[in-house]
């Protein structure tokens, strides 16, 4: 790594204090279960599998959730009626257009290539269809 790339890195304190934030979270992802989201997901036939949370530091130092959580980009919403251990789940997130990129072949390198229409269209459906079932409501 060049002195340009370790000039942008973070200092080892923030780092920490970052890891140390993510690790009590981890500590505590028993609760997940008991959480009212989860609940809700689960009483309407969704199964949230698994999630990430990203951090960061604010102004003052302090830790911060900096992106969305428990949404179908940054979580596995699997459908519950479907459920089957021991393979590949059906899914109501982005795992469609991962399959996809799988499918096709695609190496992982810039560019990513461009999603055909249908397949679009699908994850669109899919989340859509998320957003019903975890609110109740039609997404307009």
């Amino acid at each position: 790594m060049g002195a340009l790339q370790r000039a942008k890195l973070p200092e080892p304190k923030p780092v920490r204090r970052v890891r140390g934030a993510t690790a009590k979270l981890s500590c505590r992802a028993w609760f997940f279960p008991k959480s009212r989201l989860i609940r809700d997901a689960a009483a309407r036939g969704i199964i949230i599998a698994d999630t990430k949370f990203e951090f960061g530091l604010d102004e003052q130092g302090a830790v911060q959730l900096i992106d969305e959580a428990l949404t179908p980009d940054s979580s596995r919403f699997w459908p519950a009626g479907q459920y089957s251990p021991g393979r590949p789940q059906p899914s109501f997130d982005k795992q469609y257009v991962r399959d996809y990129l799988e499918r096709i072949g695609w190496n992982k390198q810039p560019p990513a290539p461009a999603l055909p229409p249908d397949v679009v269209a699908a994850t669109r459906e899919k989340y859509r269809e998320a957003y019903q079932r975890v609110t109740g409501h039609a997404l307009d």
